[in-house]
């Protein structure tokens, strides 16, 4: 039986290297989907899968993939999660999962080992949607959830669209090689941070993740008409900011009866912006979430009629840009993961995802897992996130047995290094 041991130094050394690239001066990091910040982070990846002769490649969607070639040509195996950031980002989010899938990966190839199944790593394009939204953007297209077409021309807050920003990245790696969007998956399993605190609040060091709660966005127009704000009777004015006040307060209150909706404005623009003129547009997103598809769809109709029936004298336009149902994770995965933690000494819990991931998109497709652990304080999209050195090794040892087993090798877990 092969003997196999993550590197707990290594991994965490990573960590802190890849937090350098769009590192912010008071902590944190600032590195958003294809931006010029990437580009180091990918190059970091890229070299550190070589050195354990990974086989790096990229797709039309800018899915950075490095893999460990199989004995065979059946599905491969595939892990990973995403390194791009919110813009005040922390080290962990993301970050943790894909580097504890190269560290597994890394680890299986230094003892050796062939596997049945190739084993790929994976960074998915632009998970965040802080740049270029919405997020999750390389996972669907991956998946076909969406066309290349619509993607490549989202543009962002200046107006770089994203085929323009690839192009650039791409540029950077001249030598990579090129595969087509898309190919057959036997498992996929992503760790990540929780993102919440009920694994510490229960002092358990692994999440068995049963699943992500459904989420919807919206983006929201009023268009009203511009006017002087001295001149202008408050009678005859279409004030966008006024109809927007009431329609948000209106959908914050439906949305407080059930506790476990979660109801979000996070982004207004308001036009022309200026404080002597009567705005003529406000453009709103909606960010809605539950566990439950039946409450999820009733509430989403219940927020577009609020708006519909507040927004005059304005006129309004609605527009659904994610409708993504709650997604449950494959139970024999779940209960490998159980055992694997169990194997090792470490406390572990079933916990649903409240937060987004790119496994939802490749849950449809193949076998799917996520593996959690806990981030202090459930503070994440932060710079004061953080991860316990023992708990990110002990996502990446958990890992390593679920991708010995799936992969097709026997094995006997050494101890961590």
């Amino acid at each position: 039986m092969a003997q196999a041991a993550i590197s707990a130094d290594r991994l965490w050394q990573r960590l802190m290297a890849l937090g350098e690239d769009g590192a912010l001066p008071g902590g944190g990091v600032d590195r958003q989907a294809l931006s010029a910040t990437e580009i180091p982070a990918r190059r970091r990846l890229i070299d550190w899968g070589a050195e354990a002769g990974l086989k790096p490649s990229t797709d039309p969607a800018g899915n950075l993939f490095l893999t460990l070639e199989g004995s065979s040509t059946l599905a491969p195996v595939v892990t990973g999660s995403h390194i791009d950031s919110q813009p005040t980002g922390g080290l962990f989010d993301g970050t943790f999962g894909t580097l504890a899938a190269l560290e597994a990966v890394t680890t299986i190839a230094e003892a050796g080992m062939k596997p049945e199944r190739s084993i790929v790593v994976v960074a998915w394009m632009n998970e965040e949607g802080s740049r270029f939204a919405p997020g999750m953007m390389g996972s669907e297209l991956f998946a076909g959830v969406r066309t290349l077409e619509e993607v490549m021309a989202t543009r962002d807050a200046e107006g770089i669209r994203v085929g323009d920003a690839l192009t650039k990245i791409n540029g950077a790696f001249p030598e990579i090689e090129s595969r087509p969007l898309g190919f057959p998956v036997h498992v996929y399993v992503e760790p990540h941070i929780e993102q919440a605190d009920s694994l510490e609040q229960a002092g358990a060091v692994i999440g068995v993740v049963t699943g992500i709660q459904g989420k919807k966005t919206y983006e929201i127009t009023l268009s009203g008409r511009e006017a002087h704000a001295g001149t202008e009777p408050m009678k005859q004015r279409q004030d966008a900011v006024k109809a927007f006040a009431m329609i948000a307060s209106r959908m914050h209150e439906a949305m407080s009866s059930d506790p476990l909706v979660k109801f979000t404005i996070g982004r207004v623009f308001v036009e022309p912006n200026a404080p002597s003129v009567v705005p003529s547009r406000v453009t709103f997103r909606i960010d809605l979430r539950h566990p439950e598809n039946p409450v999820l769809e009733r509430c989403g109709l219940e927020l577009q009629a609020i708006a519909e029936a507040l927004a005059a004298p304005c006129s309004v336009s609605v527009q659904c840009m994610v409708d993504a149902p709650s997604s449950t994770f494959d139970p024999d995965l779940q209960q490998a993961i159980t055992k694997a933690a169990a194997r090792h000494g470490y406390k572990s819990r079933p916990v649903l995802s409240a937060a987004g991931h790119d496994a939802r998109q490749l849950a449809p497709l193949a076998r799917s897992a996520m593996i959690f652990i806990p981030c202090r304080g459930g503070v994440s999209h932060h710079p004061d996130e953080w991860a316990e050195p023992a708990h990110v090794a002990a996502g990446a040892t958990v890992l390593l047995d679920l991708l010995l087993q799936e992969a097709g090798l026997p094995f006997e877990q050494g101890n961590v290094q």
